[in-house]
């Protein structure tokens, strides 16, 4: 009787307050929680976000098909939709430079093309409902050529190097490529003619080819790096007209450089103006004043050197 009337004079207190009545092992509801606060420096996380549909190409390029390491770098890879659109193009699906992409793609028939510098290769793939692992063999090797003047290498920006792949006739029946010295470049698997020509940094900041050419022929294997070392003989002149020997330099003076045969390699105008000559025999003639004035003179490599034309 006691515990009835505890119980009532209970209930009867949670009417007067308004207060609902609830089990004790009810979950409170949202509204009855407090906001929830991060600690201070600390950012809120993001949903991780879904993950692509699809399934994952793994590829890989080797210069050859006996190669065992694929290649690390200087890989460009296309992957297009075999089906064809109404213009009978394929549509591009993925580009990338990565050496050994991993891509996500739909199930269906592609064509994935692989090069590296001027060699290529391409091999059709299907996904069907698994990731695939595709190797392309390129059947291609690597070129590097590195410039000397005499023995010292030449920096980068003084020589120009093109490729050519020669035919029956002619050496230079077709230029692929045009390199840098120390510069890499992949090529398809087979013979190739190299011209490497020393530049001439004029003064007016012009550059300009000599006659300084070395030329080579080589056979690039695939799986191989070929390095070819190409050496200028040549030296710089710097041209005076004197009115005696180690005299001071006249100026408006027009410089002609020719070969003992005759054939014009370069006119400059100055008091003192240089000149990169290969290796050899050379005639100048200089001119002021109405009056014309010539020497001989000699070109060893790597002896840069003043040449003094006596006005008389």
């Amino acid at each position: 009787m006691r515990f009835r009337r505890a119980a009532l004079a209970l209930l009867l207190l949670l009417a007067a307050t308004g207060a609902p009545a609830r089990a004790e092992d009810d979950a409170p509801s949202p509204a009855d929680l407090p906001p929830l606060s991060l600690p201070a420096g600390e950012p809120q996380a993001k949903p991780e976000p879904a993950p692509a549909q699809g399934s994952v190409l793994h590829l890989t390029a080797v210069l050859s098909a006996a190669d065992a390491q694929p290649l690390h770098a200087g890989v460009r890879w296309r992957v297009f939709n075999e089906k064809t659109e109404l213009d009978g193009s394929h549509a591009l699906v993925a580009d990338t430079s990565d050496a050994t992409p991993a891509l996500t793609l739909p199930d269906g028939a592609y064509i994935v093309h692989a090069a590296f510098g001027l060699a290529g290769a391409t091999k059709r793939v299907v996904i069907a409902g698994r990731g695939v692992g595709e190797r392309v063999a390129l059947n291609a090797g690597a070129l590097r050529v590195v410039n000397q003047l005499g023995d010292v290498p030449l920096p980068a920006a003084r020589t120009r190097i093109a490729v050519f792949v020669p035919d029956k006739t002619n050496s230079e029946a077709k230029q692929v490529a045009t390199l840098t010295s120390g510069e890499t470049i992949g090529l398809p698997e087979g013979a190739y003619h190299i011209v490497s020509t020393l530049l001439d940094a004029q003064s007016n900041g012009v550059v300009t080819p000599t006659n300084s050419v070395v030329s080579a022929d080589l056979r690039v294997p695939a799986g191989k790096l070929i390095d070819a070392s190409l050496r200028h003989r040549a030296a710089t002149m710097t041209l005076k007209l004197v009115s005696g020997p180690s005299g001071v330099a006249l100026a408006n003076t027009s410089f002609t450089i020719l070969t003992p045969g005759g054939d014009v390699i370069r006119e400059m105008i100055g008091a003192f103006p240089s000149i990169v000559l290969a290796e050899g025999e050379y005639v100048a003639i200089a001119r002021h004043d109405d009056s014309v004035f010539q020497t001989t003179f000699k070109v060893e490599s790597a002896l840069d050197r003043d040449v003094e034309v006596l006005a008389k």
